[in-house]
Formats: structure tokens, C-alpha cells, sequence
């Protein structure tokens, strides 16, 4: 006989969460992993005593950490997600009556909370890893990835001397209005008078203006082109209003946008998210290097944990960092840049006594110390007088048409330099590298692919920060739970192994005794 079910709403029902949610289900061994009752006292400071109630802190930051679990960037799409789902229900700690908060109050309390609370969450998180040995610290992959800001390339703003910037900013909004297509309009310009100053020289300025030009005309020539006559921006020129934080950024084969630095730290052993931060996207690796070091350095050491090898790629790479990384007591595994020289080509050093010695035999001495005014780094300066070089059958070649004696500049941390160089091509700088493509890079992928980290959604650099740190808490969470599954699932393993053991030692004596009964 063919069924037909008749759906007719009750008025009255019995219904528990619990019994609907299984036992496996992930959102219930979290509720059952981790207690977020410490946020009560963390965050008690920022509440008033009196008025009306706010969301619950531990509500805020579970519904956070659905958000990028689910891989879900926008808090209205977050809080329609969390309403049809019963199991997020249950964690969340809502009954299947009760109406989960505005989008708006996920926002605003995002933004009333600083970011130490949310790096406090991100540590705690990390020490239940540490109990569980998940992590062991003595080798820390360090990487870096641009993540899109909350703000458009088409809103951009030139900036201008301090002194016209109003009579400038009236002009070039006459000038926009008049184009076939206008820039688009934003709300509320949130720079400040810094941020719409330019602060680059002239020379860096001439340099923009030439590589607009060419730019520019290659941008022409390109077949089928549909931006003629489009210009080249600079963050030295040009700023957002709507987040003036946000730092236009490039990587090869791939299109300028305004974004976020993203730094990370990852240890080796499973993988386990041990640092993230937030910085200019306009800023270097090798310049942030030290800072990444102290708070890593810091962290590890409160949870009991020895630090040894630092690994991460070529754009960290700096005499600076180098020597820096020693004084810490840190071995270096990180590859030099190409332009990298320990000096000129057939040129000898000796050490000791600190100086060259060209291919003719003649020495190089060192004469001075000095900070290159282009790159800001501090090279020593080796200088041979004229009279050595006069007669030298390489003069030609060696000094070229002009100059009448051998110079040439070394970089002062040479020593550094060969012997990270030395760690890098030994075989376990070799193993290092495997272990830094496969540890850092993919957890850089999994974060932006399906941890809600592909595009910030926040204005500011402190709320970028909070935001890397959620969804770094959100990796680790779902890490620790995947670990201590596997954990009971070996040692219940171990146990049913030993029991079987244990009988099979005892078998041969229940046989005797059988036949003992038996006789």
C-alpha cells in the first residue's frame, strides 16, 4: 500500500536538543571539549553595572568561531546559517524557540573588545594543543600572504602636500565628475590628515612618475587592453578613505588590490597554528621579522616550550635577521637572496685580518662602516689607494673607463650570512625546506580557502587583527579535536591489544585446568 505523509503542524511538542544532536556530531565534542567560561573574566572590564543586557562573551565568541568553521565572512549570512541548524544550536547553548542576536550586535561587539582578549582566546586554545602534544616548538615555519581588505581599488584618493590638500581634493573632484566613468563615491572619508599627506621625496616621487608612464603605455600595446589610459597607483601616492589601513599590494600574474599582511606561524609537528598577525600590506617580510620573534619567542617560552630552528623563505632573509636570530640563540634556515655576493667575483678574503685580495695579489683593506642610504642596511666599504692599481693589466676590466681606484661594499653581517648559508645547504637545511612547503603553505591555504580568511571583513588594522585570530583559533579547534579522536582511538586499541595478550597467555593454563576437571 503507497504511503502519503500529511504534514500538520502541532501546537504542543516535546523537544530536547540533545537527544537530536548525535554524539559524534563535531559541534557537541567541541561544546564537551573546550569550556569558554573564562571569557566571564576576561572580558568583565568592558561592561558597564548597570542597563540593559548585552550578548553573552561566550555566545559572541562561539558564534564567531560557527562563522569560520563554516567558512561564512558576512555576520548576516552568519546568524541566517546558525537559526537552521540544531547542532550549532546546542553549542551555541539556544533552545529551537529562542532568536539568536542582530548581525549588527555580532559587529559591535567585535569592535568593543581589543585585541589582547581575542590573542588571550588564541593562547588558551593553543595550551590545550600543548597539554595533548600537539606541539613541540623547537622548529617554527614563518610565511606570509596578502588577504583582501574591505575596500575598493576604485575609491582610491591621491594624496598631496599637507598645505593644498583642500584646494587639491576640490580639483581632482571636478576632474572625476567630469570623466565618462566617474570614480565610485564612498560614504565617509576615514583617513586622517596624515594618512592624505604624501610623505615620499621627490626622488621617490620622479621614480612613480616614470614607471606610470611606461606602465601605462604597455598597458596600451596589450592586445584587446580595456583600461587605456589607466594609471599606475602607489602607496606613496595614493591612500583609501574608506580604510585608510589598507595597503595596495601585488604579486606576480595577479591583479593590484588593496589588502592585509597576514604573518604566520606554524609548528612542525602537527601542524599547529602557534602565531598570527596582522601588518601593512606595503610593509617587507625581513622587516618584521624581530617582531614576529619576540611575541613567538614569548609565547612558546610561557608554555614551557624550547625554541631552536627558525624556517621560513627568501623574503625574510636579511643580515639583520641573521644576527638578530644568533643573539636569540635561534639557528637560521633561511635561504639569502640571490643578489647576495661575499664579494667581488675572484676576489679573496681574509678574514683576520679583514681585507681582500684581487686576482693580481694585491690587497683590498677595509676603510669604513656606513648605512646605504637606499635600502637602509649597514655594509662595510673596502677601498684600494690608486697607487695599487696603476699598471694592473685588469685595470680595464676591473675599473672600468673612469674610476682610478678598486671600491666596492660588502654587506657587514658576512659572517652571518655564510653561516645560515652553510645550515641552508646542509642536509638538514635541505629537510627544512621540505618541511616549510609542507607545513606553513598549506595551512596559508586552508585558512584562505575554507577558514573565512579570503577576505577581511572589517575596516581598520585592529579589527583585521582580530580577525586573523578567530579564524587561527578556529583551525587549531578543529585540529585538537581531530587529534584527541585519533588519541582515543589508539589507546582504546592499546587496551583491547593488551587484553588479548593477556589471554592468550592464559589459555594454555585454562586448557590444564580443563583437563584437571575432566580427569
Amino acid at each position: 500500500m503507497q504511503g502519503k505523509k500529511v504534514y500538520q503542524e502541532k501546537l504542543f511538542n516535546s523537544f530536547s536538543l540533545s537527544s537530536r544532536v548525535p554524539e559524534n556530531n563535531f559541534y557537541r565534542r567541541l561544546k564537551e571539549a573546550c569550556d569558554f567560561d573564562f571569557l566571564y573574566k576576561l572580558t568583565k572590564d568592558f561592561y558597564g553595572t548597570s542597563g540593559q543586557k548585552s550578548i553573552d562573551p561566550v555566545v559572541f565568541f562561539k558564534l564567531c568561531l560557527v562563522g569560520y568553521l563554516e567558512n561564512i565572512i558576512s555576520d548576516r549570512k552568519l546568524i541566517d546559517h546558525c537559526s537552521m541548524r540544531l547542532d550549532i544550536m546546542y553549542f551555541v547553548g539556544y533552545d529551537i524557540d529562542e532568536e539568536f542576536p542582530w548581525h549588527s550586535t555580532i559587529s559591535r561587539t567585535r569592535q568593543l573588545f581589543p585585541e589582547i582578549i581575542f590573542e588571550s582566546v588564541f593562547t588558551r586554545v593553543l595550551h590545550l594543543c600543548i597539554e595533548k602534544g600537539m606541539v613541540s616548538g623547537h622548529t617554527q615555519t614563518i610565511d606570509s600572504a596578502p588577504v583582501k581588505a574591505n575596500a575598493s581599488m576604485d575609491t582610491l584618493e591621491l594624496k598631496v602636500p599637507e598645505e593644498d590638500l583642500e584646494i587639491h581634493l576640490r580639483r581632482v573632484r571636478h576632474i572625476s565628475a567630469m570623466d565618462k566613468k566617474p570614480l565610485r563615491k564612498y560614504k565617509e572619508d576615514k583617513s586622517d590628515t596624515i594618512q592624505r599627506s604624501i610623505t615620499a621625496n621627490q626622488n621617490e616621487l620622479d621614480a612613480i612618475k616614470n614607471r606610470t608612464k611606461r606602465w601605462s603605455k604597455d598597458q596600451d600595446q596589450r592586445p584587446g587592453a580595456g583600461n587605456k589610459g589607466s594609471k599606475y597607483t602607489s602607496n606613496k601616492t595614493h591612500y583609501s578613505p574608506t580604510d585608510p589601513d589598507a595597503r595596495i599590494s601585488v604579486k606576480p600574474g595577479k591583479a593590484r588590490k588593496l589588502n592585509y599582511l597576514s604573518q604566520l606561524s606554524v609548528d612542525t609537528a602537527h601542524h599547529v597554528i602557534t602565531d598570527i598577525q596582522a601588518y601593512h600590506a606595503d610593509g617587507k617580510d625581513n622587516q618584521q621579522l624581530p617582531d614576529i620573534i619576540n611575541r613567538l619567542q614569548r609565547r612558546l617560552w610561557q608554555q614551557g616550550l624550547l625554541w631552536e630552528n627558525c624556517v621560513a623563505d627568501t623574503g625574510y632573509s636579511s643580515g639583520e635577521n641573521y644576527a638578530y636570530l644568533e643573539q636569540q640563540g635561534l639557528k637560521s634556515f633561511i635561504p639569502p637572496h640571490g643578489t647576495y655576493k661575499g664579494g667581488p667575483k675572484g676576489f679573496d678574503y681574509n678574514k683576520k685580518q679583514d681585507f681582500y685580495l684581487c686576482p693580481q695579489g694585491k690587497i683590498i683593506p677595509f676603510t669604513k662602516v656606513f648605512n646605504d642610504y637606499r635600502t637602509g642596511t649597514k655594509k662595510k666599504e673596502y677601498r684600494a689607494r690608486k697607487a695599487v692599481c696603476v699598471g694592473c693589466p685588469l685595470r680595464t676590466s676591473c675599473l672600468g673607463k673612469s674610476a682610478q681606484e678598486k671600491k666596492f661594499s660588502v654587506t657587514y653581517y658576512r659572517e652571518e650570512y655564510e653561516r645560515n648559508i652553510k645550515r641552508v645547504h646542509s642536509p638538514q637545511g635541505r629537510y627544512m625546506k621540505g618541511k616549510r612547503q609542507s607545513t606553513v603553505e598549506p595551512v596559508f591555504g586552508t585558512l584562505t580557502q575554507f577558514m573565512g580568511l579570503r577576505k577581511i571583513n572589517t575596516i581598520g588594522l585592529k579589527q583585521a587583527n582580530k580577525v586573523m585570530h578567530l579564524s587561527a583559533i578556529a583551525y587549531n579547534l578543529k585540529k585538537y579535536l581531530k587529534f584527541i579522536k585519533k588519541d582515543s582511538i589508539s589507546k582504546a586499541g592499546v587496551h583491547l591489544a593488551h587484553i588479548f595478550r593477556f589471554e592468550c597467555l592464559l589459555r594454555p593454563e585454562i586448557k590444564r585446568l580443563e583437563q584437571f576437571v575432566l580427569q
